[in-house]
Order: structure tokens, then C-alpha cells, then sequence
């Protein structure tokens, strides 16, 4: 299964790395949401783990972005943050967010949802 992780944190990328390859995933990450759908056009993923707050092209911005292509009208979106607010999880759930995992994250618990979000 393939994963994009798109995180402007080099110790979060680098925790989801971990995680995600322990568990046998394969792992492509990117530092913002440009990044991101760059990585997209180059290569088709099983899901997608986002965070909100990056510079250049935020997970909101990205998240709409990546929707608005029919192709990944479907894809599990994943939003692994800090935000907790209520107005942030509305947010991203109305730019097409899947799921909301709140940092810091429980490595078994992320693989868990990652399965039930894509199978």
C-alpha cells in the first residue's frame, strides 16, 4: 500500500516514516501541499496523511486541490495536526477530508485507521 505524507515537520515526516514502513507500507512524503500534488501527479496512492498548518500551500488548500481531480474523488485523506478546534475539523472535513488524528499520533493507532479507511 502506498502512503503520501505531506508535513512541513522533519521529525514528523520522519516519525510517519517509521511507523508507516514498519508496519510494510510504502512511504512518499512531501514538506507542503504543493509538494504534495506534485507527488500526486507523479504516482497513484492508497492514502493520503496531511497536516493543516504548512507554508507555501496549507492541508486545506491541498486537500481541495487533490478533490477537485475526479480521479481522487475517493482517496482516504488523513489530517494528522495539532488543531483540535471544531472549526478546523469542519474545515477539513468540508474541503474533503476522510479522517482527524490529532499530533501527537499513536503509531498502531494510525495504521489501525489507515486500514479502516481503505478497505
Amino acid at each position: 500500500m502506498r502512503v503520501l505524507t505531506v508535513d512541513d515537520s522533519p521529525t514528523i515526516l520522519s516519525m510517519l516514516d517509521h511507523a508507516l514502513k514498519e508496519a510494510g507500507f510504502e512511504v512518499v512524503q512531501a514538506a507542503d501541499g504543493q509538494q504534495g500534488l506534485k507527488a500526486m501527479e507523479e504516482g497513484e496512492f492508497d492514502v493520503v496523511i496531511t497536516d493543516i498548518n504548512m507554508p507555501v500551500m496549507d492541508g486545506i488548500e491541498f486537500i481541495r486541490n487533490v478533490r477537485a481531480s475526479g480521479a481522487n474523488k475517493s482517496l482516504p485523506i488523513l489530517i494528522l495536526t495539532t488543531e483540535s478546534s471544531q472549526e478546523k475539523k469542519e474545515l477539513g472535513r468540508a474541503a474533503g477530508g476522510t479522517g482527524w488524528i490529532v499530533k501527537p499520533f499513536d503509531p498502531e493507532k494510525l495504521i489501525s485507521v489507515i486500514h479502516r479507511v481503505v478497505h
